[in-house]
C-alpha cells in the first residue's frame, strides 16, 4: 500500500508538502506541483485515513446538508427530485476540494448540536430555516454555515433564495390568462415566513390582479409524494367547479394529475395543473407538466461556493443571493 513518504519521493518533495495538498492546503504549494501529486495520488489509488485528517485540523472535513421540513405523516425528505438534484450539485463540488457530504433531516436544536459535536462537522447547508431557536441554535454552533430557502432576516448570514413569490404569481396568472378563474392551490402545510406562504402570496397577487376574491375553500394541503398527490388529484377530481390547479411542487403536480387519471379526469382537457421546480419530472408526466423553472444546480453550485470560501477564510462577496425564476410552457395548460 502506497504511503505519504512514497507520494513524495516520487514526486521530489517533502512529506508535509503531500500532507499539505492531501489536506487541502493547496495555497502552501505551487499549482504545479499539486498537479504531479494529484496525478500520483490518482494513479495509485492512495486513500487518506480519515481520521488521521481530522486529528490534523481539527475537524472532520464533512459538510452537513440538513432539512429542517421534514414530512409529517410519510415520505422522506430525498424523495424530493429538487432536492436530491440540489444535493447531487453540492456532492461534485465538494468532492472536489477533499469534503464529505452528510444529509440529514434535523427536527430540533438539541438533535442538531448533538450531530455536530458527535460527528465534528465542518460546516452546514441548511434548506427550510425559520427565524426562530433553530435559527439561532445554528448561530452558536460556531462553525460556517449557509441557508437555502429560508426567510431570514440576518444580513450578516449566508443564504441562497428564490424568487418565490414571483414564482407563485406567474404560475397563477397563466392560468388566469387562459381563463380559468376557479384555481385550487396545492402545497403541504403553510407555515408563516416561510417559501410555501411566499408562493401564496403570489398566487394571492395573481388573483386581486384579476379582480377575483381569495377563497381559503380552494387552498388543499397534502404532504409533497407522489402518492399523497393521487390521493388529492382523487379529491380534486369530484370538484367539477376547480378547473384549474397550481401544486407548489412538481411531485405533487405528478401525483395530483395521476390521481385526477385515475378518476377518468383529463389534464388539460379538464383539468388544467401547474408545478413548481421543473425537474424531471415535468418532462416526465404525460402530457407534459407547465411549471415553474428554477435552476436547482445552480443553487448547489452557490451553496458550495460559500460554504468553501468560509472553510478557507476567503472573501465571499454577495451573502444574499435571490435566484431567478420563468414559466416553463408544456402542454398541461389548456385555454378555455
Amino acid at each position: 500500500m502506497v504511503t505519504l513518504k512514497d507520494i513524495a519521493a516520487e514526486a521530489g518533495v517533502s512529506i508535509t508538502t503531500v500532507s499539505n495538498v492531501v489536506h487541502n492546503r493547496k495555497s502552501r504549494v505551487s499549482p504545479d506541483r499539486v498537479k504531479k501529486i494529484w496525478e500520483i495520488i490518482q494513479r495509485e489509488h492512495y486513500v487518506p485515513s480519515m481520521s488521521a485528517r481530522s486529528l490534523a485540523n481539527d475537524h472532520s472535513f464533512i459538510i452537513g446538508v440538513i432539512t429542517h421540513l421534514t414530512p409529517q405523516n410519510t415520505g422522506s425528505t430525498m424523495s424530493d427530485p429538487f432536492l436530491s438534484a440540489f444535493v447531487d450539485s453540492i456532492e461534485k463540488r465538494t468532492r472536489e476540494d477533499g469534503y464529505y457530504l452528510m444529509v440529514r433531516s434535523v427536527e430540533t436544536a438539541a438533535e442538531l448540536d448533538a450531530l455536530c459535536r458527535s460527528w465534528r462537522l465542518s460546516g452546514l447547508i441548511v434548506t427550510g430555516m425559520f427565524q426562530d431557536s433553530f435559527f439561532d441554535a445554528t448561530k452558536n454552533l460556531g462553525i460556517p454555515f449557509v441557508l437555502i430557502d429560508s426567510y431570514v432576516d440576518d444580513p450578516s448570514v449566508c443564504s441562497i433564495g428564490l424568487e418565490d413569490e414571483k414564482g407563485g404569481y406567474i404560475a397563477t396568472r397563466h392560468l388566469l390568462e387562459n381563463g380559468h378563474q376557479k384555481i385550487a392551490f396545492a402545497s403541504p402545510s403553510i407555515r408563516s415566513g416561510g417559501v410555501i406562504e411566499k408562493r401564496l402570496q403570489g398566487y394571492r397577487q395573481a388573483l386581486a390582479e384579476f379582480g377575483l376574491p381569495f377563497d381559503p375553500a380552494l387552498i388543499f394541503t397534502q404532504e409533497i409524494t407522489v402518492e399523497e398527490g393521487k390521493k388529492l388529484g382523487r379529491a380534486l377530481a369530484e370538484k367539477k367547479e376547480i378547473t384549474a390547479v397550481f401544486a407548489s411542487a412538481d411531485i405533487l403536480a405528478a401525483g395530483i394529475m395521476a390521481g385526477l387519471s385515475e378518476k377518468g379526469v383529463r389534464v388539460p382537457q379538464d383539468k388544467s395543473v401547474v408545478g413548481f421546480d421543473d425537474n424531471y419530472l415535468a418532462q416526465l408526466t404525460i402530457p407534459g407538466l407547465t411549471t415553474v423553472h428554477q435552476d436547482a444546480e445552480q443553487k448547489g453550485i452557490l451553496a458550495t461556493d460559500m460554504i468553501m470560501k468560509q472553510l478557507q477564510h476567503k472573501p465571499i462577496g454577495q451573502k444574499n443571493v435571490i435566484l431567478p425564476v420563468r414559466l416553463a410552457e408544456r402542454g398541461s395548460v389548456r385555454k378555455l
